[in-house]
This record gives structure tokens, sequence and C-alpha cells, in this order.
């Protein structure tokens, strides 16, 4: 016997058990949305828009760590804690979700409510910790280290799934976490903790990358977009209320501009890799970095010196040999 109604707050089921999803692309290098909501390209392929709206969800994304940046350097008042930032964050992208889903009213089915808390921690730990990180190091540098997410879910995935690692993921591994000392540099204090804040933001995304893994294939994207968000801003509230100070009206503007930037990013995410291939895509997302080196260099009039540009295009490297290669897997099976 079927039962099903279409609202943000019904779950669809039947007594066959839970609807099977189309398999999902790799991995990317960006922890933007789940694997579960990474459609692949359907009806007729357009590369050129898919091209056009990868560069301007990388743009948003880069705009996220920008504003963060803002909010906690003092740019916009006396700064914000970056639990206060992160609760900004889900609090206007769970406003912008919510509104979407009940517009939409897409059809919900049964969630696997333990994995979406554990997944939502890690990643509400992984923003925190990069806001933080945003703050105190270039934005190139905390973006590039963010590129380490894939490689470490990889590493994370063999005791926590099972998975078997080749060699050339390990060579991947490799290169990227070579790069990643490079950006650390211990000869500077100052640098070395923010790079270690961004360092332990991507081991944070990295292990959300592997419960997101779990819900691949099994819940639609609107429904993981709405559990993140929503067990997100609990999360956030309860860590928020022991740092909170009452945000300046130029600050609410600034997270209210996070939440919804960081939807939008989501947004044209997902509707690119619906218009394209995530092999042709993906390596798009790199683009992240040029937007956040751009961004820091014209508003706070920071430059990337030669050793971070060093360290960065090494991870990149590390990164879209991993992409590459799980591709190419997935084209063999």
């Amino acid at each position: 016997m079927r039962k099903k109604r279409s609202c943000a707050g019904a779950w669809a089921c039947d007594d066959k058990g839970p609807q099977q999803l189309p398999d999902t692309p790799p991995l990317t290098p960006q922890s933007l949305v789940p694997p579960a909501a990474l459609p692949t390209a359907q009806g007729v392929p357009a590369p050129g828009r898919a091209v056009i709206l990868m560069i301007c969800a990388t743009a948003l994304l880069a705009a996220t760590t920008l504003l963060a940046k803002a909010l906690g350097t003092q740019a916009l008042g006396a700064s914000l804690h970056p639990l206060q930032v992160s609760f900004g964050r889900f609090l206007f992208a769970w406003i912008v979700i919510t509104s979407t889903v009940a517009v939409l009213r897409p059809t919900l089915h049964r969630p696997d409510v333990k994995t979406h808390v554990i997944r939502t921690f890690c990643g509400w730990a992984g923003v925190s910790l990069m806001f933080a990180a945003a703050a105190a190091i270039p934005l190139s540098d905390a973006t590039a280290i963010s590129f380490l997410n894939p490689v470490l879910a990889m590493i994370l995935a063999i005791p926590l799934l099972g998975e078997r690692v080749g060699k050339w993921r390990w060579l991947a591994a490799a290169i990227a976490l070579i790069g990643a000392m490079i950006l650390i540099r211990p000869g500077s204090a100052a640098m070395q903790t923010g790079a270690l804040l961004a360092l332990a933001a991507a081991c944070a995304l990295g292990l959300e990358l592997i419960f997101m893994k779990r819900l691949s294939g099994r819940e639609p994207p609107a429904q993981i977009l709405l559990m993140n968000n929503s067990i997100g801003l609990v999360i956030a509230t309860c860590a928020v209320i022991w740092v909170w100070q009452p945000p300046t009206p130029l600050q609410w503007a600034g997270m209210m501009a996070i939440g919804t930037v960081m939807a939008a990013a989501q947004l044209f995410f997902i509707t690119a890799l619906a218009r394209a291939d995530a092999s042709f895509i993906t390596p798009f997302s790199y683009l992240t970095l040029v937007f956040a080196a751009l961004y820091d260099g014209v508003i706070f009039g920071v430059v990337p010196s030669p050793v971070s540009l060093i360290g960065a295009l090494t991870i990149i490297g590390g990164a879209a040999l991993l992409a590459w290669r799980e591709a190419t897997h997935r084209r063999k099976a």
C-alpha cells in the first residue's frame, strides 16, 4: 500500500522501501552540496551554459568567505566571533531554502536522521573553522587548503567505509598534502595558526563528505539541503549563545548576505551539473581560488605571495588528479 503527500513536513514511502535514486558523480573539490544532490546531465547537454553557471557558483562561494572575513576583522564594525558568523550563514540559508521548499513543495522521503545529524555537525564545525581561518590568513590560502576536502575524505573512507585506495589516489593525496605543508609555513606563527584552522576545517568537511556519501542515492536534493540547514541552524543557535554580541544593522546585512549567497551558490552549482557531465564541469570549481584572491586584493589589498601561489597550485594539482582518477574509474565501471 502506498502513501504519498507532498509538503515540507511529509515523507513519501511505500512497502517496498525507499526509492532508489540515480548514481551520483564523484566527490567534488568543494563541499557545497552533498553527492546525492549532484544530478547527472540530463536532456540536451548545454556545456557553455553549464560553465557560466559554475563560474557564477565559484564567484558566490568566494564571496561568502570574503563576507566572513569582513565580519571577523572589524571591517563592518566590532569583529564578530566565527560562531556568530556561522549562525548567520545557517539562519538566512535556512530561510531561503525553507521558503523555496514551501513554494515548490517537492516530494520528500523518510530521512536518515542520525546520519544527517552527524554530517551536519561536521559541516557546521568545518564552516565555523573556515570562517575563523578567513579572518586570520589571506582568502587565497584558506580557499586553497579547503581543496583538501576530497583528499581527506578519500583517506577517511579507508577506515570508515572500508574502501580500497589505489596508487593514483595515494599519489594525488601526497601531492595535495605537500601543498598544504607549503601553505602552513611553520616559520610564521600567525600564518601557522590561521593555516592550521583552515586545515582543521578541511578535516571536518572531509569527514562530512564521508557521511554525505552514505546519504548518496537515498534522498532527493531538496530534502538533503532542507535537513542540513535545519539541523545546522539548531546546532549554530546552541553554540552562538555563549559568544553572542548584538550585531549592528550593517553586520546583520552581512550575515544575511552570507546565507543568501551560499544558497544561491548551491543552486548555481546543482544547475550547472544538471547541464553537463561532472567530469567536464567540476574542474571549473577551482576558479573559487581565483575569485578569492581577486576579492582579497581589491577589498583588503592582500596580494598572494609566491610561496602561497606554489602551495595553492600544488594542492589544486593533487585535487585535480584525484578528480580525474575518480572520473576515469567511473567511466570504466
